[in-house]
């Protein structure tokens, strides 16, 4: 394979210069973080996901130090999505019964006079399998109902763990944006509500509180190093580097949104990774004309989680005014970062990472290991002195496909 298409990188030379004109970097502030964090907190099931530290990797690739966040672990539900589902459901009904979701406790949400004042509540979406489920996990938490449609293409093991969590949901023959668009269809003529962190004119404010929600992982990366004080202003940061990988861009402008609002100048290098065949942020990035544009069609990635062809205006601006690097890649990278997290280097713990949590990391090995990077891993700082945060943002929720690149 030529490693000129296996790879790209745009850097953005814009995002550290103040005299460019950007979008308002604050994204939240600490009272709203606070406020996430303790809806999060409500459910039993919370806990902070494992940070792991991978001292052998960082050795091997001559970096500093390199850390793991393990999403796998969130809700028992294998992936990261629910932090954003939920909220944004909580705020829908927060807004709907004339409270600030700060009110709200979970236990009152699921109570007979609320479920009653309430009525009978559809919430529907379109998904690769871990926003659904979330949605789904999260309605029936509430006594309400779900519905979910998905691409061509889908994992049927997907599918039938967002059943087993209560939701109607189904495969369909359509690209991911299509089946958002069908979801929305559906809500609109079943009196549903329609919970997506895609986002367009006229659709903003449900994917804005998805992004906040999901804002919980970085919060607690920073909890982890400071302590409940979040002195990160004052201190700098732990890390140099951050690479997020982006579908529509909501989970990677939620944690640059938490960087920029907390960290401002001090954050780390920030790259945001995709796949090549939906590399919408790249493409956009790549045109310059400060516009989202899509990439359409199907997208034939096993980074199902990734294969979104329409950025999230939500998160765009973010994405474009402070990311530091943009890269576009093929497949291989998220099998390497897979294969790497599941078969660790000697006093490295194992970690089990999907398509979609595998590739920042994966892309972190091969461009230092490959001679032919060596120009990129210069462009992006990456050296002996590197302290380098991934976000691995899914379990094996397809274990069929895990298996097998894996070998097991």
């Amino acid at each position: 394979m030529n490693p000129k298409t296996e790879l790209q990188l745009i850097e953005n030379k814009t995002a550290r210069h103040a005299e460019f004109d950007k979008c308002d970097p604050n994204f939240l502030d600490r009272e709203a973080m606070k406020t996430i964090r303790n809806f999060h907190k409500q459910f039993k099931e919370y806990e902070p996901t494992p940070l792991y530290s991978l001292k052998t990797l960082a050795k091997a690739l001559g970096v500093s130090e390199i850390w793991v966040k393990d999403e796998s672990k969130r809700f028992g539900l294998n992936a990261f999505k629910v932090l954003g589902g939920a909220y944004a459901i909580g705020k829908y009904l927060a807004q709907k019964l004339n409270k600030d979701i700060s009110e709200l406790s979970f236990e009152w949400l699921t109570s007979e006079g609320v479920k009653k004042e309430l009525g009978d509540l559809t919430f529907v979406t379109a998904t690769d399998g871990n926003h659904g489920r979330g949605i789904a996990w999260a309605a029936k938490q509430l006594g309400q109902k779900s519905v979910v449609f998905m691409p061509k293409g889908s994992s049927e093991i997907r599918l039938r763990r967002i059943i087993e969590e209560g939701a109607e949901a189904q495969i369909t023959d359509l690209n991911y944006d299509d089946a958002v668009r069908l979801a929305n269809q559906y809500a609109e003529e079943h009196n549903g509500v329609f919970i997506q962190d895609s986002s367009w004119d006229g659709y903003m404010e449900i994917p804005t509180w998805i992004m906040e929600g999901y804002a919980t992982i970085m919060d607690e990366v920073y909890e982890a190093f400071e302590g409940q004080d979040h002195k990160a202003q004052e201190k700098g940061t732990p890390f140099t580097h951050v690479f997020l990988q982006a579908g529509v861009g909501s989970f990677a402008g939620s944690m640059l949104g938490y960087l920029t609002s907390f960290l401002g100048e001090k954050r780390p290098l920030v790259t945001i990774v995709e796949p090549n065949e939906a590399a919408c942020i790249f493409k956009s990035m790549k045109i310059a004309d400060g516009k989202p544009h899509a990439v359409t069609g199907f997208m034939p990635t096993i980074m199902a989680g990734l294969a979104c062809g329409e950025p999230s205006l939500v998160a765009w601006n973010l994405l474009r005014d402070y990311a530091d690097f943009y890269i576009a890649c093929d497949d291989c990278f998220t099998v390497k970062g897979m294969q790497v997290l599941g078969n660790p280097l000697e006093g490295d713990p194992k970690i089990i990472s999907g398509e979609s949590g595998a590739v920042g990391l994966g892309v972190l090995v091969e461009i230092i290991k490959k001679p032919v990077y060596n120009d990129i891993v210069q462009q992006m700082a990456l050296n002996a002195h590197s302290k380098i945060l991934i976000i691995s943002t899914e379990g094996d929720t397809d274990p069929e496909n895990y298996n097998r690149i894996l070998g097991i």
